[in-house]
């Protein structure tokens, strides 16, 4: 028999999360068509893999990547460490849809990057007509989008905080049912940003209930992750159990050292909710800092009206006031970064202009010394001066509760960072390690080198789970009929070399991805190739 493309000789872990055993691989027509030992079979191109691991392509399950592909389409960063699939739409934040004011939408999207937002052609308004300008541009992964709840929100509510009418609800109730008719794979939201964390429980559910009928997933940055850590996942699990929906919970962690330790108790919650039929998960990043925009410190009334709002308080003397009280003070139902973790916790790792480029990689206290500021007022006129940003990496956790997440079965991996490479139409600045580095950091630092799982359960982690958690059927399995999404890397080397000074690093390791029968990264390079999809979900039939 002739393939497109055969693979011969490698040990196939298949992402059941068994261990390996040897196989060839035929593949054509972008699927896999046989395995075994395919003997005197030919093809027009054959890839050795002997002494080398073969699995599914790994699966980011929080991803924001649907705000930088269509600058970035090659998405190098994820490619290059494995990723053929991207779910993006994640924190309730997304580019589509815009049904409202879309001045309110590009002022969001340039608080991140101003030079971003001018560049983007804000040519849609459905999250269908977003995804077909995507997919026209062509790219090098595929991606499977969520509706943000935020984007809905802001389409009907703007920056408002306060409860929607029932006019309003059922406007947004027929925004989430478009995007699922359009294909998307559930809801999401993100309780600690604007307009999410005006957003109260019920709302939420009545969203994920239209999410439900369509047999779609809620995924949510949940309300706090330090010392409302327990029931902001108590919140997560409820919105399961009353909207008749599974739950993914974004990027479990445990902030501040106060909380460290606290996996178990959360760990012990999540198991519970399965025993009673409550399907809940969680997905990870393998590191104890996290990134988000600065200006995420700050409480709820400051970010009410959106980013113009917010500017506007900075200015005032009596709103500096009471922020620096605020972020001093413990307010129940809101997550204070800053008194849990201190300005310490704090690096800055991208800013838009120029004058404030002298920071880069430096925490609070340091910039507030250049300043000749005190911490509270060198944050804030940072976050005036960069108009809503910039960007921070938070130092928050413990390498313990890491390992404790990592070692439960029901905990996927993900990235929680833009598609990017180093250079391209706009600098994104230092970024997190995370960008370049999440998936060959679990396989060299966590399997090899600590034996904190096997390597076939943490490809496991990385494929099937995610893979049946979001309803992808054809993917996540080395299996004849399955898409050929591949990754082919060495165990005894693959390593992240990204790190928190020098993030900008592809990992080690890497020698093919292949992304729907076509060869991405070949011999640890990118080919340039696009042969990514827009995953789109089928409803269930009725």
């Amino acid at each position: 028999m002739s393939y497109d493309i055969l693979i011969r000789e490698g040990r196939v872990f298949d992402g059941s999360g068994g261990d390996w055993f040897y196989s060839d691989i035929g593949i054509s027509d972008g699927r896999i068509v046989s395995m075994g030992r395919l003997g005197d079979a030919r093809a027009e191109r054959v890839i050795e893999a002997g002494g080398l691991a073969v699995s599914p392509g790994f699966i980011d399950t929080h991803s924001h990547t649907d705000v930088t592909i269509m600058l970035f389409p090659t998405s190098d960063s994820k490619v290059m460490q494995g990723v053929t699939t991207e779910v993006v739409g994640n924190c309730g934040l997304s580019l589509a849809p815009i049904k409202g004011d879309l001045e309110l939408q590009r002022r969001y999207v340039a608080a991140f990057h101003p030079e971003m937002a001018s560049l983007l052609p804000w040519s849609w308004r459905s999250l269908g007509e977003y995804y077909q300008a995507v997919e026209r541009l062509g790219i090098s992964v595929n991606l499977a989008p969520l509706i943000a709840a935020g984007n809905v929100r802001i389409s009907v509510m703007g920056f408002e905080n306060r409860t929607p009418t029932e006019g309003e609800m059922q406007e947004m109730r027929e925004i989430v049912e478009e995007g699922m008719r359009e294909g998307a794979f559930g809801l999401s939201t993100g309780l600690v940003y604007p307009p999410g964390v005006f957003t109260k429980t019920e709302e939420i559910i009545e969203l994920a209930k239209v999410a439900a009928r369509y047999g779609g997933i809620y995924s949510s940055h949940i309300r706090g992750e330090g010392d409302t850590l327990l029931q902001s996942v108590l919140e997560a699990i409820e919105i399961g159990r009353r909207a008749g929906i599974p739950v993914l919970i974004s990027h479990i962690k445990v902030m501040g050292r106060a909380n460290w330790g606290m996996s178990g108790k959360i760990l012990y919650e999540i198991e519970r909710a399965r025993g009673e039929g409550i399907d809940v998960n969680a997905d990870q990043y393998p590191y104890t800092a996290g990134s988000t925009v600065f200006s995420s410190i700050l409480p709820p009334w400051a970010q009410e009206g959106g980013i113009h709002k917010l500017l506007e308080r900075l200015r005032d003397p009596e709103s500096r006031k009471r922020l620096r009280e605020d972020l001093e003070s413990e307010i129940p139902g809101w997550q204070n970064w800053v008194k849990t973790l201190g300005w310490e916790s704090f690096k800055m790792i991208s800013f838009n202009r120029e004058e404030n480029k002298k920071y880069l990689g430096k925490a609070i206290p340091e910039i507030a010394s250049m300043m000749g500021r005190d911490p509270f007022e060198a944050a804030m006129d940072l976050i005036l001066t960069e108009n809503g940003g910039p960007m921070t990496v938070i130092f928050y956790g413990s390498e313990y509760d890491v390992e404790a997440y990592m070692k439960s079965p029901q905990v996927m991996v993900s990235t929680d960072a833009f598609g990017s490479s180093p250079t391209g139409p706009i600098d994104l600045g230092l970024q997190h390690p995370r960008t370049y580095g999440t998936y060959p950091r679990i396989l060299g630092r966590y399997v090899r080198e600590r034996g904190l799982l096997t390597l076939g359960e943490a490809i496991r982690k990385m494929t099937s789970l995610p893979a049946r958690k979001i309803g992808l059927m054809d993917r996540g399995l080395l299996r004849p009929g399955m898409w050929a999404d591949i990754v082919i890397f060495d165990p005894a080397t693959v390593i992240d070399t990204a790190t928190y000074e020098d993030p900008l690093r592809y990992p080690r390791g890497i020698r093919y991805v292949l992304v729907n029968g076509e060869v991405v990264v070949e011999e640890g390079k990118h080919t340039g190739k696009r042969p990514g999809k827009v995953l789109r979900k089928t409803p269930p039939s009725k």
